[in-house]
């Protein structure tokens, strides 16, 4: 199988794997509107629109960096590979803790054990590292910003939605636990 070959189906993969979390796990309670404030909405249109912008320009050489050529497919695909991974690692650790759309649960309890030991919200991580890959992947510089950069706007903004829920929800054992842990990247951010 080709690399560009490689590369439609795992993008197909993962578009339906988001679809099917996303429709699993949503969750209809009252709480989680209050909760969420929009941002998995936010969040979509955002995603849509700016993989929309970035396919396209991609795919008509926009921004095409030649010298990068070699690198900037296989590279994207390790990089998407590796961002499901850990998406999916994250959501089946949380298993049924895990919604779509912001929402604390009745016997909610707060996960800090294996990938959330490392750091707070690894699903976002992985995700954010899968739409880097995607950007990358295409060999263009307007392709890379166009995906990238709004989407990571968006999960940012979703991050201090889900992080103001915990702390209401969690108190004082979330606060220890922003303390151990960093947002995104370990060590770092």
């Amino acid at each position: 199988m080709k690399l560009g070959q490689v590369f439609i189906v795992l993008s197909i993969l993962w578009g339906i794997s988001e679809i099917i979390f996303g429709r699993m796990k949503y969750s209809a309670s009252e709480t989680a509107s209050q909760h969420d404030r929009r941002s998995l909405r936010i969040l979509w249109i955002t995603i849509s629109l700016s993989v929309a912008a970035g396919v396209y320009t991609g795919l008509h050489g926009i921004g095409y960096l030649p010298q990068i050529r070699a690198f900037a497919l296989p590279l994207g695909i390790v990089l998407i590979l590796t961002g499901l991974i850990i998406r999916w690692t994250a959501v089946f650790t949380l298993r049924h803790y895990f919604t779509s759309n912001v929402d604390i649960l009745p016997e909610h309890r707060l996960v800090q054990h294996g990938i959330y030991g490392v750091i707070r919200h690894p699903a976002y991580a992985g995700a954010l590292l899968s739409f880097l890959g995607l950007g990358i992947a295409f060999g263009s510089w307007v392709s890379l910003l166009v995906i990238f950069l709004p989407i990571t706007a968006a999960f940012l903004n979703r991050i201090r939605v889900e992080e103001t829920a915990l702390r209401e929800a969690f108190g004082e054992q979330y606060r220890e636990y922003c303390r151990k842990t960093r947002k995104l990247i370990p060590g770092v951010y």
